[in-house]
């Protein structure tokens, strides 16, 4: 395994491994005991992030959600897991009742909810500090100060580590990190957004968000991010859920134009040269990019983490990656 730190704090910096590993679907679609068997072999491997959050998997049974930490709550305690593991979770897009939405209907980011949300997070993954907390969505119903403040007010107390965001537009991303500067508190220091080798477009809506580009990682938060060294990009769906290999899972909507097949023809060259396939081939891509990427895959089978896994070690030239770059 290879590692990459997050954070920049000595208090909570962390090393993470280049490969974390989702938690969506564990304790619903992912039944308990293969979801241990994933989890005992991921850590054996080396693996040390794991991401999940306080609203997975609500449309899975149309619940608030809350089983995937749930689960590795309690396989932390059956394995004798402690702090050597970094579990980051997320708060802001937990419905507020069964059976609804997150987009329309969902718990915000008010001071409130942050100290509210968080604390059942820790108690549902049996910890005394969340390792890393996100903010899951935008709530532009509440002041940014206020998230800020009530983010920072949890580290300050010792529960919470290194603090994130994910699905934010861009400019508000920087705002709320600014308004933290000035006040000289603990900001946002990773970054989860959607990112692959496929690129979607950004003037059609996206299957999560109305405004597609908010969850994606589009050219200017790698503007962004190049700009901020210090920041961490986490790639969540880097294997679009099996899009690239899978018949019977088409591409996304917004993934349908006429430079996805341009790029699926370089990446199926390049993979056939490595002897790799094309899942481990997209991850290898973006473990080794010239913009550090942390991929964020799922696993419903030891089998696909095996596959994952393997994809740490892939080494592509210079060469392959320029063409993979390249190709649209």
């Amino acid at each position: 395994m290879k590692y990459r730190t997050i954070g920049t704090d000595p208090a909570h910096r962390r090393e993470v491994s280049v490969l974390a590993l989702g938690a969506m679907l564990f304790g619903t679609r992912t039944d308990e005991k293969t979801a241990f068997a994933v989890l005992d072999r991921y850590v054996e491997a080396g693996g040390n992030f794991i991401d999940t959050s306080d609203n997975y998997a609500f449309w899975e049974n149309g619940s608030q959600g809350g089983q995937s930490e749930e689960l590795l709550g309690r396989w932390r305690r059956s394995r004798g897991i402690g702090s050597e593991v970094v579990i980051a979770t997320k708060l802001g897009a937990r419905p507020l009742a069964p059976g609804t939405g997150f987009v329309d209907n969902a718990e915000g980011l008010s001071a409130k909810v942050i100290r509210e949300s968080a604390e059942r997070s820790r108690e549902r993954l049996g910890v005394d500090k969340l390792d890393l907390l996100y903010a899951h969505i935008e709530d532009r119903t509440v002041p940014l100060a206020e998230t800020v403040e009530g983010f920072a007010a949890l580290v300050a107390e010792g529960t919470v580590g290194l603090l994130g965001v994910s699905n934010h537009a861009v400019w508000r991303v920087e705002r709320a990190r600014a308004i933290a500067a000035a006040a000289g508190l603990p900001g946002y220091e990773v970054l989860q957004y959607q990112h692959s080798l496929l690129r979607p477009r950004f003037d059609v809506p996206g299957d999560l968000f109305p405004d597609g580009s908010l969850g994606h990682t589009g050219p200017e938060l790698l503007s962004y991010l190049r700009a901020e060294p210090d920041l961490t990009l986490v790639a969540y769906s880097p294997l679009l859920a099996g899009a690239y290999v899978r018949e019977d899972k088409p591409v996304p909507s917004d993934y349908d134009h006429p430079g996805t097949p341009a790029r699926l023809a370089v990446l199926r060259e390049v993979a056939r040269e490595s002897g790799a396939t094309l899942n481990q081939t997209v991850l290898a891509w973006q473990i080794a990019a010239e913009l550090p990427v942390l991929p964020l895959a799922g696993a419903s089978s030891l089998a696909q983490l095996e596959e994952n896994l393997a994809a740490v070690d892939l080494e592509l030239t210079q060469e392959q990656r320029a063409r993979l770059d390249a190709a649209h």
